[in-house]
């Protein structure tokens, strides 16, 4: 089961946007993540989805394994979306990881930034990916034809 991490303001009631984080251990539902979102006022909502290749370099993918800390993962999550929410002024943020198995076509991460305008949206969408590539606890172990392989960042 995936759970919700919900948080609309800073800590002290003044309101900063809303940032919705998901753990996905089993599947990631970026349908139903957005649907939870609060886009009210907002006139865009950019997202980013990444998705299990099912060949690199052109040797065929059976699956990608990710191994988290999940006690940190929506931690970092979270403190990236406060961050994304400060520096672009966007109003909403969904995002969500997978742990364990995925397959080839499964989604893998999952962005949803909500904004009044189209360019801090994409701005901050992009941002989002680069730095949850840098700094989530996540490992992943891509299993292929030619044997396992454990790949640097989340590719």
């Amino acid at each position: 089961m995936n759970t919700v991490h919900e948080l609309s303001n800073d800590g002290r009631g003044a309101d900063m946007g809303e940032i919705l984080i998901e753990d996905a251990p089993e599947c990631l539902d970026s349908d139903a993540l957005r649907s939870k979102m609060n886009a009210e006022g907002c006139g865009s909502i950019v997202s980013f989805l990444g998705l299990t290749r099912g060949i690199d370099d052109g040797v065929e993918v059976h699956h990608l394994e990710f191994d988290a800390w999940s006690e940190k993962l929506p931690e970092v999550l979270h403190g990236l979306a406060t961050e994304a929410l400060n520096r672009f002024g966007v109003q909403s943020i969904a995002m969500s990881h997978r742990t364990g198995v995925v397959l080839p076509g499964e989604d893998i991460v999952c962005i949803h930034v909500a904004s009044i305008h189209r360019k801090e949206g994409f701005e901050a969408c992009s941002w989002l990916i680069d730095e949850l590539k840098a700094q989530a606890p996540v490992w992943k172990k891509e299993v292929r034809a030619d044997g396992a392989h454990w790949k640097g960042g989340l590719g």
